[in-house]
C-alpha cells in the first residue's frame, strides 16, 4: 500500500493468521481436519493513501478517513 496504491479494502491478515493457528491446533489436537469447519473472514481493513490521493488531485471525505483503519499521510 505505501508503494502507490490509493485504497485497500480486505480481509485482516493478523486475524487470518490466528485463525490458522487455533485450526492448526485443533489437527495437532486430534481433530480431523474434513471435520473442521469451513469459516469466513470476520475483520476487514479499510487502508487510504492520502499521498497517492494527493498525486492525483483527488480529496478524500473525512467521513471515509474516519472509517479507515490505517491512513497513510
Amino acid at each position: 500500500m505505501e508503494a502507490g496504491g490509493l485504497a485497500s479494502y480486505a480481509t485482516s491478515l493478523t486475524e487470518n493468521y490466528r485463525r490458522a493457528a487455533l485450526m492448526v491446533d485443533k489437527i495437532l489436537k486430534g481433530a480431523k481436519p474434513a471435520e473442521l469447519p469451513v469459516e469466513q473472514p470476520t475483520k476487514f481493513e479499510l487502508v487510504i493513501n492520502l499521498k497517492t490521493a494527493k498525486q492525483i488531485g483527488l480529496t478524500i471525505p473525512p467521513n471515509v478517513l474516519a472509517r479507515a483503519d490505517r491512513v497513510i499521510r
